[in-house]
């Protein structure tokens, strides 16, 4: 089971909300020992077990990000990486889906108001989910709207959600229009979803693949990605809350970012409280009296907490800026898609060094070790961890070259 976890109470935002901010992460740490119960159970069923997604429903976890007016919390944007950082700590697939889900309630708030109504007017609590892989989409342009086909991977939560956010390329007969790149919000009576998650580490996050087939999608039911790049959005005038003008692709790595976080807390917490009983198999000395346990428990525990210090700080400040009305330029950017693949690298190299730490140990399946050094790759499996892609654009603009992520 998960340790004590690390969000201590100072790191609440300041403000008139700090109160709610912190019952709600409160809530989810609250559950931490019901996810570590769960963990097999949601492996197994390859997505969350209806317990499970009926607490994070009655806890209010999924609507931390949804505006006010249809109910939700809308806490600051550093809420994603203090509740996935708990859920986390008792299993990472719950918190990716969690993460994944509620991020789109806030995303939701950039639409037009009446892709908003169409959602929230219906049921506030609906779910919603999303695949953004631009290419394996296309649409073309139709009267009042878009044609949409494509088969889209990695839609996590998908069977639990009412909605879902698919990326497309735009097509146009116009070479001069160059490419556009959309995002579509479809009724799950538009596509079928094909259970392909088969995988070996976030088991229980349902990430199966989705199709569509010549599906209209009509214009208010889009949003341009050029629209989310910071600033005003279509959906500013019901959501005048900064929240709602933050660049959404600069800052995607943090709605992940706090489930490697809480997984590779975990895993320290566990290792931890292992060495301080335990001794050696085969010269019964205590693991808590050798200095390298003590060096590993050191070089994990700093890896961890500067990749908390650098996703929470980024947060808060992108967030302060967007208060300020300010738009990041292209250099600060890529500098967050830098700073957010980074951080979750420096999780993984943490659990990394605790599995080899553990020696035979880490190999049976009955323990949580081999299920957080699983779900810590597959975390950094993400794109958006990818520290050889956010690396090099973030050098090419450093050398003054042009950003290849489109999505900026």
């Amino acid at each position: 089971m998960a340790g004590n976890g690390r969000i201590p109470d100072a790191d609440v935002p300041a403000g008139p909300g700090a109160d709610r901010y912190a019952v709600i992460v409160a809530r989810a740490r609250a559950l931490i020992p019901a996810l570590c119960e769960r963990a097999s159970k949601t492996e197994e069923l390859r997505r969350l077990p209806p317990e499970t997604e009926r607490d994070l429903h009655d806890s209010g976890l999924f609507r931390i990000l949804q505006p006010k007016r249809v109910g939700g919390s809308e806490l600051d944007y550093v809420a994603l990486v203090d509740c996935a950082d708990a859920l986390g700590q008792g299993d990472a697939s719950v918190s990716w889906n969690f993460a994944n889900l509620a991020s789109h309630h806030w995303m939701l708030g950039m639409f037009t108001p009446g892709a908003q109504n169409a959602v929230w007017g219906e049921d506030p609590n609906a779910l919603i989910a999303s695949s953004f892989v631009f290419p394996a989409g296309r649409a073309r342009k139709a009267d009042g709207g878009y044609v949409l086909s494509g088969h889209w991977p990695f839609s996590s939560g998908v069977e639990s959600c009412e909605w879902n956010m698919l990326a497309s390329i735009v097509a146009s007969d116009d070479e001069a229009d160059g490419i556009e790149y959309r995002i579509f919000l479809l009724n799950k009576r538009d596509y079928k979803v094909n259970d392909t998650w088969n995988a070996t580490g976030l088991r229980g996050t349902g990430s199966n693949d989705v199709r569509v087939t010549d599906a209209f999608v009509p214009e208010q039911m889009t949003v341009a990605v050029a629209d989310l790049a910071g600033g005003p959005t279509p959906g500013s005038i019901v959501n005048p809350n900064a929240l709602y003008a933050l660049p959404v692709f600069s800052l995607f790595p943090y709605v992940l970012s706090g489930v490697g976080l809480g997984n590779a807390q975990a895993c320290l917490d566990d290792y931890v409280e292992i060495a301080r009983h335990r001794a050696s198999t085969y010269n019964r000395a205590k693991l808590a009296d050798l200095q390298t346990t003590q060096i590993k428990i050191a070089e994990a525990s700093a890896k961890i907490d500067a990749a908390r210090l650098i996703m929470r700080t980024n947060c808060i400040d992108a967030l302060a800026e967007a208060r300020r009305g300010h738009v990041p330029d292209i250099a600060a950017k890529t500098r967050l898609r830098r700073d957010g693949a980074f951080s979750v690298n420096l999780c993984t190299d943490a659990v990394s060094l605790l599995f080899t730490a553990s020696g035979a140990r880490s190999l049976f399946t009955s323990g949580t070790l081999q299920r957080q050094f699983r779900d810590a790759h597959a975390v950094n499996s993400h794109l958006a961890f990818n520290f050889d892609a956010a690396g090099t654009n973030y050098g090419r603009v450093a050398l003054g070259l042009p950003s290849e992520n489109l999505t900026l």
